[in-house]
């Protein structure tokens, strides 16, 4: 990589949300990647799904650079938030295959356009559409690193993996009882705040 590229550091962040998400769902059962773990439904696969969407429309249609790949979820008759899960007719394979067919097609775009081109957004008003392909892909890349933060903590809940890859966990310990102790010390300062402040 070369860091004085604007293009590579583009590239080089998005890929590592990208390779980030995709681990989480690495050794997971079917239901696991699916299942809904907060109130708001959110599980792994569906993650995926949606950031598949997301490249696609914004370093894709944007720039006049359609994929030719059908979401039937983004349709204005689809059910709400249908990029957000996996139906049970969907695969893995297919959402991850469709997912990695996104990243070679915004690569594309990167790869053939200057990153002060001008495009359209469509599905932003009129008048305010309009968009450089430096803002758009920084706008994938923090949309990206956010669903891979939600995927993280999803993943710690199923099995207690954590980290951006299985030989980057970015923690301090990976000792159970070194963990115990320090989630005990934050909940005793948490405790002391209520009482404090409260």
């Amino acid at each position: 990589m070369n860091e004085s590229d604007p293009k590579d550091v583009v590239h080089l962040y998005l890929q590592n949300a990208r390779d980030a998400l995709l681990w989480k769902l690495e050794g997971l059962s079917e239901y696991d990647i699916r299942r809904p773990l907060t109130p708001t439904g959110t599980n792994l696969l569906g993650l995926v799904k949606h950031t598949a969407g997301v490249e696609l429309g914004y370093l894709g249609d944007t720039f006049g650079r359609p994929s030719g790949e059908l979401l039937p979820w983004l349709d204005k008759d689809a059910e709400l938030n249908a990029d957000m899960w996996a139906t049970a007719d969907e695969s893995r394979e297919e959402i991850v295959g469709l997912y990695r067919r996104a990243w070679a097609h915004a690569d594309a775009t990167i790869a053939a356009l200057p990153l002060d081109t001008v495009g359209k957004v469509p599905w932003w008003p009129d008048g305010k559409d309009d968009v450089t392909l430096h803002h758009a892909a920084v706008r994938v890349i923090a949309d990206t690193h956010r669903h891979a933060g939600h995927a993280d903590i999803l993943r710690e809940l199923l099995d207690g993996a954590v980290g951006m890859n299985d030989g980057n966990s970015s923690l301090p310990s990976d000792d159970p009882a070194w963990w115990e102790k320090y989630r005990g010390q934050l909940e005793e300062a948490a405790r002391e705040a209520d009482e404090k402040w409260a």
